[in-house]
């Protein structure tokens, strides 16, 4: 006995079934707050969605899916980024009319320039484009340290994809900001991300969700460093360092591989932006 559907049934059943499988295409989520997400494949649980950042499936992140408001295919130069920070940026990534340049010596560069630890500068770009050279984001920030382009245009970086000229750029900013405000790290960090206005309309971080864990998330990486450079320190440099250790939360310059750890971070529940 043959059991005929109506052809509108089947076709409804096969739309539920293709929402219930999990995107295998790379893409990108663009949240509310601005914030996007680069995922390999994603699946709904319940009222979050679960974005699978690597393609084994072992790395992801749940969001609520009230917070996604679109996606995003990849750019194909997206879809495969190189390691992060390891070999040559430019002509690699994907610009051949750029020269091969090594972030390790760029990041170097900049920090003996500006008189900040190159570990700092690394934990920036690390928050800012996960070492993407040609990171975009949904508001136009470019480049490994997101300059807006205006504000690229005022450091005198020209193309803000040069792996050289951007990291220079965010360098001096970030080095102008923390001059500004006392050498206070956390506003300067502020004031990077969410603009010094902002920093001064509150006094201080403001109470954005997105700036605050921003900062956090700088400070927490920066401290991991120093944290493990001085586990591998000699005993003799161990003891001499824990007399003069003090928590603080001033920025670290001039002594480019020697800056201690700073008082953590923290970002509270306070309205986004």
């Amino acid at each position: 006995m043959r059991l005929f559907l109506p052809s509108r049934f089947l076709r409804m059943i096969a739309l539920l079934a293709i929402t219930a499988l999990p995107c295998l295409a790379a893409e990108v989520a663009v949240l509310k707050n601005g914030f996007t997400i680069q995922h390999e494949r994603r699946e709904s649980v319940g009222e979050l969605t679960r974005l699978y950042i690597s393609a084994d499936g072992a790395s992801y992140v749940d969001v609520p899916t009230a917070d996604i408001d679109h996606y995003e295919e990849a750019p194909p130069e997206l879809a495969a980024p190189a390691p992060a920070g390891k070999g040559p940026l430019g002509a690699s990534a994907g610009f051949p009319g750029l020269p091969r340049t090594n972030l390790t010596d760029v990041v170097n560069e900049a920090g003996g320039r500006y008189r900040l630890d190159p570990d700092l500068i690394n934990s920036v770009i690390k928050a800012e484009s996960d070492f993407k050279v040609h990171a975009v984001s949904p508001k136009g920030a470019q480049g490994l340290m997101q300059l807006m382009p205006g504000t690229a245009s005022q450091l005198g970086v020209p193309n803000a994809f040069d792996p050289q000229a951007n990291v220079n750029g965010g360098t001096r900013y970030l080095r102008e900001l923390l001059e500004r405000y006392n050498f206070d790290l956390l506003k300067a960090l502020a004031a990077y991300n969410a603009g010094p206005q902002r920093v001064e309309q509150y006094g201080g971080v403001p109470p954005y969700r997105e700036t605050q864990a921003y900062v956090a998330r700088i400070v927490k990486d920066f401290n991991r460093k120093k944290i493990a450079q001085g586990a591998a320190a000699p005993p003799a440099e161990k003891a001499a360092a824990a007399k003069t250790a003090k928590p603080k939360t001033s920025a670290p310059v001039a002594n480019k591989h020697t800056s201690k750890p700073l008082t953590q971070a923290k970002a509270s529940t306070a309205p986004s932006q």
